[in-house]
């Protein structure tokens, strides 16, 4: 049985804090490992259930791109790796 959050899809991805986050295409993945000589189980983790990926409808083994806003920096991109869970 999953656990609920109860939280919904605009307070987690409207937050200030949250970061904007995209499912990769299984092309976008392949050109992201190959880039970085990595496999999927050489990036950091996400979970299925995480609230904030959740509505992407994601599954184990997908790759999810994580854009990160600054004002110092502008923007950064890093990925994780999507397990299930």
């Amino acid at each position: 049985m999953k656990k609920k959050t109860g939280l919904s899809v605009d307070v987690v991805t409207k937050h200030i804090l949250s970061q904007e986050h995209v499912k990769l295409s299984d092309k976008e993945k392949k050109t992201i490992l190959e880039k970085y000589n990595a496999t999927i189980r050489e990036f950091p983790k996400i979970r299925t259930t995480d609230p904030a990926i959740a509505h992407l409808g994601v599954k184990g083994g997908d790759l999810v791109k994580v854009i990160r806003k600054s004002k110092t920096s502008g923007t950064s991109e890093f990925y994780r790796g999507v397990i299930d869970g």
